[in-house]
C-alpha cells in the first residue's frame, strides 16, 4: 500500500510526544505555516514572543522546515524605543505619565518570513524582521538579526554566512523547480533525486523535468 502522509496531523510520528507538525497546532491569525513543517517539540507558538495584534507582524514560515527544540523567534514588540533619551518603556505600567509611543518612534522591522525547507539548529533565536531564504541551515545557538540568502549555512552570535550550499547554478535550478511546492504524489516519486549526494546528478534530473 502507498504511503501518504497527512500535514494536517499534530503528532507525525506514533509515539513520539515531542515532534509536531507546526501548521495544525497554530491558533493565532498572524502565524502563518505551510504544510509538513516540524518542531522538535510541542506548543510551538509559545516560541513566539512578543507578538502582540496591534503591532499587526506576521510570523510566515513555508513548507518542510525543521525546527529543532529551543529555537525562539523573538517578534516586533520585544522592541523599545530607540530615538528618545531613555530606552525605558514607562508606558507599559500604566503608572507613569507616559503616552504610548507611536509605531512610527518604534523600530519595527516587518514581518518575519522563514522559506521553505530551511533547517533551523537547536536553541536559535531569530530577531524580529529577519527573511531566510529556501534551503538555508541556521547552526546551532545563533542569534539571527539579518536576512540569510538560500541555501546558504549561516550560525553564530550574530550569525554569519560559513558558505553556500551548493554552486549558482544548482541553487538556481531549485529555487526554480520549488519541490516543495508539488503534489505528495510527485515529491514521493522525487524522493531519489531530492536525497540524492550526487549534485551533478540532481542538476541533470531538475534540468530534464524544467524543459
Amino acid at each position: 500500500m502507498q504511503k501518504h502522509p497527512d500535514p494536517n496531523i499534530a503528532q507525525p510520528i506514533p509515539h513520539v510526544d515531542r515532534l509536531t507538525y507546526v501548521k495544525p497546532t497554530i491558533k493565532r491569525p498572524n502565524i502563518i505555516v505551510g504544510d509538513f513543517t516540524y518542531f522538535a517539540d510541542t506548543d510551538f507558538e509559545s516560541h513566539v514572543t512578543h507578538h502582540y495584534d496591534f503591532i499587526g507582524d506576521k510570523l510566515i514560515i513555508g513548507k518542510f522546515c525543521q525546527i529543532a527544540a529551543g529555537v525562539k523567534f523573538v517578534m516586533n514588540g520585544a522592541n523599545h524605543q530607540m530615538n528618545a533619551a531613555t530606552t525605558y518603556p514607562f508606558y507599559i505600567f500604566g503608572t507613569w505619565e507616559q503616552k504610548a509611543p507611536t509605531q512610527s518612534d518604534l523600530p519595527l522591522k516587518g514581518d518575519t518570513v522563514i522559506g521553505n525547507d530551511v533547517w533551523i539548529g537547536q536553541n536559535t533565536t531569530i530577531l524580529p524582521g529577519v527573511h531566510i531564504g529556501d534551503g538555508a541551515i541556521i547552526g546551532a545557538n545563533s542569534v539571527v538579526g539579518s536576512n540569510v540568502e538560500p541555501y546558504t549555512i549561516v550560525a553564530g552570535n550574530p550569525a554569519k554566512q560559513i558558505r553556500k550550499r551548493f554552486d549558482e547554478e544548482l541553487t538556481t535550478l531549485l529555487l526554480k523547480f520549488k519541490w516543495w511546492d508539488k503534489s505528495i504524489d510527485e515529491i514521493n516519486k522525487l524522493l531519489p533525486i531530492l536525497t540524492c549526494s550526487d549534485l551533478e546528478q540532481i542538476k541533470a534530473e531538475i534540468k530534464s523535468r524544467l524543459v
